[in-house]
């Protein structure tokens, strides 16, 4: 009983009281900091695994986009000469009008302007065309596109400075009435162009521009040029063409003749990767007085009348085949001309080029090409060499040039480039041509 009353009396103690209500709290508290611990270590658990997800998704979301700017570069690349996916010529024009792929193309209004350019050193051996390793503006040009009506659009192109001409010049510069098919119900299939145009023979002519060409230099035959005239260009499942009628001489605006220039291109896609088309060609009779040259270049000049010859023309023919690759691509083309005067100074001139090209990393790549030209009866064939000696010099019975190179895509608009091109051929009376080998690095932009 005694201790029964003490344990009683001592309960009623206030300061017992207070003792043991503390020691209740700090029990309690204890094990709710104890489950808020577990929680919050759980919910620092939890963050730190979703910031482990976010960084990689960032860091997939980074390697689509280099894939996709890497894509993209490709794309440009094969678009611009696989011409059939939607019509032959729409290739031509994504050279030209599109070259800063999208969205640097700069809008006024209904006018897009875009423009592309290349910038670097350059030396030749003692016969070449840059002996002193000059820094050349090697090309500048801007292009204008505008809707003038429905499928009715106008394009400008105008050439600031080119590798072969130091003046500022007229370009493209043409009306293009597109998918004309479609009031018959055959979207794509006929296609019209009316005013200055490429010549549509070949396909060189679709990526030799700056940020198009993998390498600096050209292949040694070269063929392009502008001429003014009329186009027509579609495109019906896997085959593509485009065909033009134009005057054929180099002088812009006239015609001293009324025989006309005819040239096409038919091309054929039988699956993604395989690209092949035929080119046929007239220059159409032209004179030494009037037109002087042919509108189309060949071998780093045009074609021209030989000695006293008074009227010439030239006939050619070429086949092309790509064949598109997982990490690059490999090109062939080879054809024949036909040169004669009223001097009867017939010439069968035969050129041929191998380029590959493989992408060693996404963004870094490396080029080769392969060109020659024969001419058993000689041609006047410039290549790598002083025009002063060589326009219109001494005639070339075969030449060669090996051009090897690499590049780095920053991104699609912005590569640099390097190159070694190894240049021999021999004039019809025996003398080499062994000094015309060229070094170069340039900076190729566009907008």
């Amino acid at each position: 009983m005694l201790h029964v009353r003490r344990m009683a009396h001592h309960s009623k103690d206030p300061h017992t009281l207070c003792t043991l209500l503390l020691a209740l709290w700090f029990t309690r508290a204890g094990t709710v900091l104890a489950q808020t611990d577990t929680n919050i270590a759980a919910q620092l658990q939890a963050l730190q695994q979703q910031n482990e997800m976010l960084q990689k998704q960032l860091r997939n979301q980074q390697d689509v986009i280099d894939s996709l700017q890497h894509d993209v570069a490709n794309i440009r690349q094969s678009n611009v000469q696989r011409d059939t996916s939607t019509s032959a010529e729409q290739a031509d024009a994504l050279e030209n009008a599109t070259a800063a792929s999208g969205s640097g193309v700069l809008n006024y209004g209904k006018v897009h302007i875009s423009g592309e350019g290349g910038a670097g050193l350059f030396e030749t051996g003692s016969e070449g065309f840059a002996p002193n390793a000059e820094f050349r503006l090697d090309e500048a040009r801007l292009f204008f596109d505008a809707q003038a009506w429905n499928n009715i659009y106008a394009y400008f192109e105008l050439n600031l400075q080119t590798h072969e001409e130091a003046n500022v010049f007229l370009g493209e510069a043409y009306v293009d009435a597109e998918d004309v098919s479609q009031l018959w119900g055959r979207p794509g299939q006929l296609n019209v162009r009316i005013g200055r145009m490429y010549i549509p023979f070949g396909e060189e002519y679709l990526y030799r521009h700056s940020i198009d060409n993998p390498l600096i230099s050209h292949s040694l035959s070269d063929l392009w040029g502008y001429d003014e005239g009329v186009e027509v260009y579609g495109a019906a499942g896997k085959f593509g063409y485009v065909a033009a009628v134009q005057n054929g001489g180099e002088q812009p605006a006239r015609d001293f003749t009324a025989d006309k220039s005819l040239a096409g291109r038919l091309s054929y896609d039988p699956n993604q990767h395989l690209h092949f088309s035929l080119s046929g060609m007239r220059t159409g009779d032209l004179t030494a007085g009037g037109d002087r040259m042919s509108a189309i270049w060949f071998g780093s000049s045009f074609f021209f009348p030989l000695g006293s010859a008074t009227d010439f023309h030239a006939n050619l023919a070429e086949a092309d085949i790509v064949w598109h690759l997982s990490r690059g691509y490999v090109r062939a083309f080879g054809g024949y001309v036909r040169y004669n005067d009223n001097l009867d100074n017939s010439r069968n001139i035969y050129y041929y080029t191998v380029e590959a090209v493989h992408d060693v990393t996404k963004k870094f790549y490396a080029a080769a090409r392969f060109s020659q030209i024969i001419a058993p009866d000689g041609y006047t064939i410039l290549g790598n060499s002083n025009p002063a000696e060589y326009w219109p010099g001494p005639l070339t019975d075969r030449i060669w040039r090996l051009s090897l190179g690499v590049g780095y895509r920053w991104n699609h608009n912005f590569i640099l480039k390097g190159e070694y091109s190894l240049e021999r051929g021999k004039e019809v009376d025996g003398e080499d041509r062994n000094h015309e080998d060229l070094v170069a690095t340039e900076a190729v932009f566009a907008f």
